[in-house]
């Protein structure tokens, strides 16, 4: 088992009740690493659907003026 950190008393650097000094860095705080639960994966639904749409979309536009090149050889 580990020792307790110092008596507030002994750590450089704090002022009376616990607070930094100005200018003063704070004490080392815990880290944490890693992350709580595994994250989800997100769907692949989404984007492909979008540009699909988008496809369709561009080839309908680009089928109007082939169409309308045509009809103006007429």
């Amino acid at each position: 088992m580990t020792a307790p950190g110092p008596e507030p008393d002994e750590v450089p650097g704090l002022e009376r009740g616990g607070s930094v000094t100005p200018g003063d860095t704070p004490p080392d705080a815990g880290q944490t690493s890693g992350l709580s639960h595994p994250q989800p994966i997100p769907s692949k639904k989404g984007p492909v659907l979008a540009l699909v749409v988008i496809g369709i979309i561009v080839a309908g536009v680009a089928a109007f003026f082939v169409v309308r090149a045509f009809a103006l050889l007429d």
